[in-house]
């Protein structure tokens, strides 16, 4: 149902979703849904993509024992200081794997079973790095249909993908779907620093921090960098991720890599995902703008930042998040696989 208020051409859908009990706030749903799960990660084999500038990235491939090559595939992109181990990535990896779909989780740059194999950083508009994935996954297996499922940063880098190939998506991509995605980096940075988001922001600086430090150490030859102690996001961006890659400045970098402006440019099946209380990312990015009708966008009241945590029993149940992204993959598990 179209949600009331929006101009004519919009897609937007408010979806039911009913919070675990004592779980309803953004920050509870946030930090329990990113701390708690008893995912089991599903057999997986590495497999190494060579990108053009020379560095590579790693892939966990987990492969149904009765997958055939015409079957689908799912490719999984992690968000910010996230890699294949990531709970929500092991938890879909293993669910798509026990419904017979291939899943591919992808780690970003120097995160996951990639780290050590690249000398630049990842950041939010290395788009070319999915394409290089999606390219490898057709070339292996042409006759699998894919859907890409994007999570937060991973899913503004697949949004900037599909926009920039407009019509060209369909030689990779079934669909697309994004799930709390920063499609406007610059608001949702300016959300993320607000001081209600300090426990968020001081736990991604220190974990990129750590990505620094490490890269650093398996490429001792790149350019000394220090660091003042405490810095927001954008004061990192600022001063590592835009000169260590090309951008003039934190703006000039959240400009040229937000989603946003290159989304009604995108031709395949899209959906995007957002709950209205999200804590870190701007969610009205799309709610004034003319998007095609095959952009749909979805909103629940509730679920903070890849949270979803629902009630058991009611439709969805407590891993809501996971039943709505396999339902829209088509896939259908046994009820205990579903938790």
């Amino acid at each position: 149902m179209r949600r009331k208020g929006k101009p004519m051409g919009v897609r937007h859908h408010r979806l039911a979703f009913d919070p675990f009990p004592l779980l309803a706030s953004r920050h509870a749903q946030t930090i329990i849904a990113s701390q708690i799960s008893l995912a089991a990660s599903p057999p997986s084999t590495t497999r190494v993509i060579p990108l053009p500038d020379g560095d590579q990235l790693a892939l966990e491939v987990s492969t149904p024992p009765t997958w055939q090559p015409t079957a689908p595939t799912a490719v999984l992109i992690h968000g910010l200081c996230g890699c294949h181990a990531s709970p929500y990535m092991m938890r879909m990896a293993y669910k798509l794997w026990r419904s017979g779909i291939r899943a591919v989780r992808m780690n970003m740059r120097g995160c996951g079973s990639g780290e050590g194999l690249a000398r630049q950083p990842y950041h939010s508009g290395r788009s070319g790095d999915v394409l290089a994935v999606l390219a490898d996954v057709c070339h292996v297996t042409p006759q699998s249909p894919v859907t890409a499922i994007g999570f937060s940063l991973g899913g503004n880098l697949l949004l900037k993908l599909a926009g920039e190939l407009q019509t060209a998506a369909a030689t990779y991509l079934q669909q697309a779907i994004a799930v709390s995605p920063p499609a406007d980096l610059a608001a949702s940075v300016r959300i993320f620093s607000q001081p209600s988001n300090r426990v968020y922001e001081r736990r991604f600086i220190r974990l990129l921090k750590a990505a620094v430090a490490a890269r650093h150490a398996h490429f001792p030859d790149l350019p000394e960098i220090s660091l003042p102690k405490r810095l927001s996001i954008y004061e990192f961006d600022n001063l590592y991720t835009a000169p260590r890659c090309g951008f003039t400045d934190a703006d000039d970098y959240y400009a040229r890599s937000s989603a946003a402006p290159l989304v009604p440019q995108i031709s395949i099946p899209c959906r995007i995902l957002f709950a209205a209380d999200d804590p870190l990312i701007d969610t009205t990015t799309f709610d004034a703008m003319t998007l095609p009708s095959n952009v749909q966008v979805y909103h629940t009241m509730r679920g903070g930042h890849l949270g979803f945590l629902g009630m058991p029993g009611r439709p969805g149940g407590y891993r809501w998040m996971d039943t709505q992204l396999l339902d829209w993959m088509g896939a259908a598990l046994p009820t205990s696989a579903l938790t």
